[in-house]
């Protein structure tokens, strides 16, 4: 027989997408009605026009519809008040508050910091598809895009909407497993960026301190490249990063990516290592590689550096449509694991 308290149990397990919480921790199950095998239920939103709507319905229904006796389940939706809001706004917050969060000194997130010499090396593809690998092997993963000047992290997970703001406080959207949060969210109609230093580190911080992020274990961040303004704040603020340096194998990308890298280690983080990015690029006809870029960028890097080699990436990898992460068995997706695997040996 179907019991309120084994409802209740099941959607115990149902967890709100952005919130990553339960839906009865986050008092979102309001009505519970049961006639027989006929079970309703309504879920409060936590904003009306949820994007997640049927994200949620889905799982609340394939939780009841689990159960035994249950024949027949509806499902309604309404929305939290004003009120309501408020009470879970200050319920979150209260696990970040102010300055606390990340950039608590005594924080379990692990943040990785992926740093470039130079644009056009394939920085960001290499952060995002790191971030959703992480993902992948059971870890609670965020990924801010402050390549505040090229934020491309959105598109390269697919990514088209903003974020939920619950009384002022930004839920990152969720994208294949991770938390997401880039400039581009809060930009009209891809305009450029004009704003000076401070304001970019202001908004960096902001990022930090009022995007409810929840328990990671690792938070990704796709740097600008070189050695700028942006780059040196996040240095500054998560003083406890480690940092993987991206370049190609052509001289010209080594050479500025040692400074970057050199840039770490002159404000006493630790490099975790180097990716080298383009390779080579197999035919896929007759196997044969080629070295479009030239040979050897990457270990020279690593070993000015004093950091092991975690990987070299090939040109022309077949990617998930519409996004830019790899596709598993793929050589790229491969080495991207290498490079997820030593991040996780090195914390």
């Amino acid at each position: 027989m179907v019991s309120r308290e084994s409802v209740i149990d099941a959607l115990r397990r149902v967890n709100d997408p952005e919130l990553r919480r339960s839906l009865v921790e986050l008092d979102m199950i309001r009505d519970v009605t049961i006639r027989g095998g006929q079970v309703a239920v309504t879920v409060a939103l936590t904003v009306p026009g949820c994007p997640l709507r049927n994200t949620i319905e889905q799982d609340v229904r394939a939780a009841l519809q689990a159960l035994p006796g249950v024949e027949q389940v509806e499902v309604h939706m309404t929305a939290m008040t004003d009120e309501e809001r408020r009470e879970l706004s200050r319920r979150l917050w209260g696990d970040q508050p102010g300055d606390a969060g990340i950039l608590d000194p005594g924080s379990d997130t692990e943040a990785i910091a992926v740093a470039s010499g130079k644009g056009g090396v394939g920085k960001s593809t290499v952060a995002v598809n790191l971030a959703v690998t992480l993902a992948a092997m059971g870890h609670r993963v965020g990924i801010i895009d402050a390549d505040i000047y090229g934020f491309s992290v959105p598109g390269l997970l697919g990514v088209s909407r903003v974020p939920t703001v619950i009384d002022n406080m930004i839920i990152p959207v969720p994208a294949h497993g991770v938390s997401v949060m880039s400039m581009e969210f809060f930009l009209q109609e891809n305009r450029p960026v004009l704003w000076r230093g401070p304001m970019l580190g202001k908004m960096l911080r902001e990022f930090f301190r009022r995007v409810y992020w929840g328990e990671l274990d690792y938070l990704v961040l796709d740097l600008p490249p070189g050695t700028g303004d942006v780059a040196l704040d996040v240095h500054q603020l998560l003083p406890a990063s480690r940092e993987i340096v991206v370049t190609t194998p052509h001289p010209t990308a080594t050479h500025v990516a040692y400074r970057a890298g050199r840039m770490a280690i002159d404000t006493n983080h630790e490099i975790i290592g180097v990716v080298e990015n383009m390779s080579y690029f197999r035919a896929p006809d007759t196997g044969k590689v080629y070295h479009i870029f030239g040979e050897g960028g990457g270990d020279r890097l690593a070993e000015q550096l004093g950091v092991p080699l975690l990987a070299r990436i090939p040109l022309g990898n077949p990617q998930i449509p519409g996004t830019g992460l790899f596709v598993e068995g793929s050589e790229a997706h491969e080495a991207i694991r290498r490079v997820a695997e030593a991040c996780v040996r090195a914390r």
